[in-house]
């Protein structure tokens, strides 16, 4: 599975309810083959988180001016990381979340 076929795509709760769109993926190599494996997702809420959302994020960075610290909160906190198995995405992917061999 490629992170493309992941991002842009709507993510909603197992109820139903819209969380938002599929920014970026989190994958982690912690497996016994140390294959990369896809974990969660991070969905932003509204456009504008779309385009800053978590990647400026004070968890980054979490020194600095207090400004762009405020700054980076304000901007992402309309974005959440989401375990791949509490989420569906419309259109669907075939074989997510854990995709097929290649």
């Amino acid at each position: 599975m490629r992170a493309g076929e992941l991002l842009g795509r709507t993510a909603y709760d197992l109820r139903g309810r819209r969380l938002g769109r599929v920014v970026d993926v989190v994958v982690r190599g912690d497996g016994p083959d140390g294959r990369l494996r896809l974990t969660d997702v991070v969905v932003a809420r509204h456009w504008y988180s779309r385009m800053v959302g978590r990647l400026i994020g004070p968890e980054r960075h979490p020194s600095g001016p207090w400004l762009i610290r405020w700054v980076a909160r304000l901007l992402g906190r309309n974005s959440q990381q989401v375990p791949t198995d509490m989420i569906r995405l419309v259109p669907p992917v075939p074989g997510f979340p854990f995709g097929e061999p290649r």
